[in-house]
């Protein structure tokens, strides 16, 4: 018989287990730009997720959790100009984009999808934060998001995560690397990017370190 597994101990700030835990290197970042994470119910932040590193390190960063708000404003928990805010967008272009605009690094749409020469400085930012499916769910799920002008993002590079979490494409990124690229082009310090990064590869890594070793399969000639 099986010996019954400890449970695994928890860091109180940021509910990961102890063992991949950065709160030790985690200090406030002040921002222009806000950051509204909108995070579906049934994504799994606890262990390898970005969303509460991202909301720890930023203080006007909002988290929450659920799968719909009657606004902005609602979500934000104050008063809010949609046409000033901008969400990651998830879901397939109407029309699609030019060979030029492929190929840069960050685009803002305006609500009617047409692509704005000169991206405007947002004020805020809104991210949805689960898997594809997830995301999709939580755009349907909002209309007022329709208000908002749409962010698309080519990151710059593959994920930190590499093979520890599959993603289903290449260019596909975590919340928080995701949000950290915006934030540089949407005017703060290359060093915030770099910040948060450098802290979620610190998790990676000690997710790496703490992981059981994989067993190998020995053959008998």
């Amino acid at each position: 018989m099986s010996r019954p597994q400890a449970p695994v101990e928890r860091c109180a700030r940021c509910d990961k287990p102890t063992n991949i835990c950065v709160c030790d290197k985690i200090r406030e970042i002040e921002t222009r730009t806000r950051v509204l994470i909108l995070q579906h119910p049934r994504e799994d932040d606890h262990v390898l997720g970005t969303a509460k590193l991202l909301a720890l390190t930023l203080p006007k960063a909002i988290l929450r959790r659920g799968l719909s708000w009657a606004s902005l404003t609602d979500a934000l928990g104050e008063k809010a100009e949609p046409s000033r805010f901008g969400v990651l967008y998830p879901m397939s272009l109407m029309q699609p984009l030019s060979e030029e605009d492929k190929s840069k690094p960050y685009l803002v749409l305006d609500r009617r999808g047409d692509v704005q020469k000169t991206p405007p400085r947002l004020e805020g930012v809104v991210v949805l934060d689960g898997t594809w499916s997830q995301g999709k769910s939580l755009w349907w799920r909002n209309p007022w998001l329709l208000k908002l002008n749409r962010v698309i993002l080519h990151p710059r590079e593959a994920s930190i995560y590499g093979k520890l979490r599959k993603e289903p494409r290449r260019e596909f990124v975590s919340t928080l690397e995701a949000v950290a690229d915006v934030l540089v082009h949407n005017g703060e310090p290359e060093t915030t990017r770099e910040e948060l990064r450098r802290n979620f590869r610190t998790m990676v890594q000690r997710a790496r370190e703490s992981a059981p070793p994989k067993r190998r399969a020995y053959s008998q000639d």
